[in-house]
């Protein structure tokens, strides 16, 4: 008896990528087209292209610094205009004659009068601190093309408070800034603590000292003595 037949061969599978071009041509023709590129085939592969996700990124991600951090850096010296620098948000004791910082931190400058003018002027400045606040160290005490300035701690409230002064002879006035180096902060709130009644008060004892004038300094002092002398 004869052998069956043989059956015929199966056909070939396709080619993987002819397969995936071909599922994939027509979405990738029309957005190709949408998009303005010509419906060549550079730019059907291209299409075809599939996401790849970027890997994810090393270390910490960046976080905004805190107000308690903030505090933490004081900026001191005058700023790039050479002028005394306004008060830090996070530092709510803080008074300055730079009325760029808020409105409750600012002050009026100190008046130099005709008497005290030139280089009477720093000398009377430098004694006068010496003589109202307690453990006075002067850091800084120097002429500048804006002025001389002077920066100096001494003790405050809780650590120790800052002053910093630019006698503008050519102007007859004091710019200056005070405030205290450590910022206290109560837990859980991130809002600091204080008002600047205390350093208001520490100038004003300074400029009854000298004897010169400041329009709301004087009042802060007339208001309450804060246990300084009279």
């Amino acid at each position: 008896m004869p052998a069956p037949p043989c059956p015929p061969p199966a056909p070939e599978a396709a080619p993987i990528l002819p397969r995936l071009l071909s599922s994939v041509a027509p979405a990738a023709l029309a957005a190709a087209l949408a998009c303005g590129a010509g419906p060549g085939p550079a730019a059907v592969v291209a299409q075809a292209v599939p996401f790849v996700r970027p890997p994810p990124q090393q270390g910490r991600p960046f976080a905004a610094p805190t107000p308690y951090a903030q505090s933490q850096k004081l900026q001191l010296g005058l700023d790039k205009l050479g002028k005394i620098r306004p008060c830090p948000s996070t530092n709510p004791g803080c008074v300055s004659t730079n009325p760029l910082g808020s409105s409750g931190s600012f002050a009026s400058p100190l008046l130099i009068p005709e008497s005290s003018a030139g280089d009477k002027a720093v000398q009377a400045l430098r004694q006068a601190i010496e003589k109202t606040q307690s453990n006075v160290d002067f850091k800084v005490d120097e002429d500048t093309p804006y002025g001389h300035y002077i920066e100096a701690e001494m003790d405050g409230g809780v650590g120790r408070d800052v002053m910093e002064f630019l006698v503008k002879g050519d102007a007859g006035v004091v710019a200056y800034r005070c405030m205290a180096t450590k910022v206290t902060f109560v837990y859980p709130f991130t809002t600091a603590v204080g008002d600047s009644t205390g350093q208001k008060q520490r100038v004003a004892a300074i400029s009854q000292e000298l004897g010169w004038y400041a329009p709301d300094i004087q009042s802060s002092m007339d208001s309450d003595d804060a246990g300084y002398p009279p």
